[in-house]
């Protein structure tokens, strides 16, 4: 990596999470692939199918911190 590189990183790093997710989702906007939309569009019908299925209480969720509890006790 080149020092710039290394330097943006560096600054990337200390950004919240938040504001490092949408840096990451523009960074990935910028490979512009023929699949892209397709890609895309099969994740948002994925989400939209389990959030259907959430509200009709087929599917179940876990608190942010059941989730974190678990992994931390691996």
């Amino acid at each position: 990596m080149t020092e710039q590189g290394k330097r943006v990183l560096a600054e990337a790093l200390e950004l919240s999470p938040i504001e490092r997710a949408a840096l990451v989702e523009e960074l990935l906007s910028g490979f512009d692939f023929p699949e892209r939309q397709e890609i895309d569009a099969l994740w948002a019908k994925e989400a939209e199918s389990r959030i259907e299925a959430y509200e009709r209480g087929e599917l179940h969720s876990s608190s942010a911190e059941a989730v974190f509890e678990g992994i931390e006790g691996r």
